[in-house]
């Protein structure tokens, strides 16, 4: 087994403090995410985690892309029938995790979910490459399938059905909207100083603290 007691890294490129961050934690999070979408050593700065509690109690984290985000919350589309999407439809609520390496900062967002209305979902549904629309026809998300081949087949047939015609949304695929009510963000410092700021939402307003690291 290997110890991994000495593999650390120091982190010393930025600072978050007060005196600089935004009021609203949705501007914050523009700034950040525009940082992270100008940076070479980041690939995917829109690639986020979301964890939903599964009914064993134990949590349940998968990546996905944000593909839109508003001051109301962020956007993204999944399978309805999924493992998350009955995740969700039970509790409504996830947190989602940006990690950006390259720039040592990471942000937690704990938030209540709703599905989007139904010309959002398919307007981007419709603006997707075709092959990822056929996609997400023919995977049965989170079910236990046969072999590859099941889905090469059904594939292969879709192809064929909607070669010269314009793909259906399926009605268990769409989008959910992540209306945020606490969000972290958290800037990597040495010797493990990290600076952690904090929005949390009071009726209309949002309250603004420091955490320990």
């Amino acid at each position: 087994m290997e110890n991994l007691h000495n593999k650390r890294k120091v982190y010393e490129k930025l600072q978050l403090v007060e005196s600089e961050i935004k009021e609203n934690p949705i501007e914050q999070f523009r700034d950040w995410f525009l940082e992270a979408s100008e940076n070479p050593s980041i690939s995917e700065a829109n690639a986020m985690s979301v964890s939903t509690l599964e009914e064993d109690g134990c949590p349940r984290t998968r990546m996905v892309l944000l593909k839109q985000y508003t001051y109301e919350g962020f956007i993204f589309y999944t399978n309805y029938e999924s493992r998350k999407g009955k995740s969700i439809e039970k509790t409504h609520k996830a947190c989602l995790h940006f990690f950006w390496p390259g720039l040592e900062r990471q942000i937690i967002i704990k938030a209540d979910l709703e599905r989007v209305a139904e010309n959002l979902s398919d307007g981007y549904f419709h603006s997707r490459p075709k092959g990822s629309q056929l996609g997400a026809v023919v995977s049965p998300q989170s079910q236990e399938i046969p072999d590859r081949e099941f889905l090469e087949e059904r594939l292969k047939n879709l192809e064929k059905e909607y070669e010269n015609t314009e793909v259906p949304r399926p009605e268990n695929w769409g989008g959910y909207i992540a209306k945020p009510y606490e969000i972290e963000f958290w800037q990597g410092r040495p010797n493990r100083l990290h600076d952690r700021i904090i929005y949390k939402l009071d009726g209309l307003d949002w309250k603004i603290s420091r955490l320990a690291p």
